[in-house]
């Protein structure tokens, strides 16, 4: 069973209405019949793995604190990853979107997409990164291998995750089960 699937009616509902909305502005007016891009279901796992990952209290720099989806570099998702979680709210806390060039601008973040740009910055975005509760994420080849914590990978025309659970661990994140089970586990160094 996938992550989506595990998704309440509610979250069904705006997963579906964002996908078509997305579709609705690129085709025109009407029911979009298009199929989400990847960029699409990806900023829809974004918001999903917060409601599937436990942060340290430290993680927040305050009790009321949003929960921060961070992009660094090139930003795949356009405005869908802002529709995603305008208005929502998870686990007492709202859900905002914030884009950084570089990861010297990052500041409170909880869940880190790194774009493609980031590419020949990766390890020393890892190596900063290093012991702060911030999940990070990405499609680049060798994410999960090279420390990064969740990958995403298109295949079948289907997006997989491939889940470094070490890397996350020594983060102090708890991913769910749910968000385990239709993900592929793998150690540093494998992909």
């Amino acid at each position: 069973m996938g992550v989506l699937k595990t998704l309440s009616d509610r979250m069904r509902a705006i997963t579906v209405a964002v996908l078509l909305g997305c579709g609705a502005a690129i085709c025109g007016s009407g029911p979009a019949l298009a199929a989400p891009t990847p960029a699409q279901v990806e900023a829809v796992f974004l918001f999903n793995f917060s409601q599937f990952v436990d942060w340290p209290p430290q993680a927040f720099s305050a009790p009321d604190a949003p929960i921060v989806i961070g992009v660094l570099g090139e930003d795949p998702f356009g405005a869908t990853l802002d529709e995603v979680v305008r208005g929502e709210v998870v686990k007492g806390r709202a859900l905002i979107v914030r884009r950084f060039q570089s990861i010297e601008q990052l500041t409170d973040c909880q869940i880190l997409f790194v774009g493609r740009t980031q590419r020949n910055h990766l390890a020393p975005t890892l190596a900063m990164l290093k012991g702060r509760s911030i999940l990070t994420v990405s499609d680049l080849d060798g994410f999960a291998r090279d420390g990064g914590m969740i990958r995403f990978v298109l295949m079948d025309n289907k997006i997989r995750l491939r889940v470094n659970l070490e890397a996350a661990k020594a983060a102090g994140l708890t991913l769910s089960s749910k968000l385990l089970r239709p993900a592929q586990i793998v150690s540093p160094g494998e992909d």
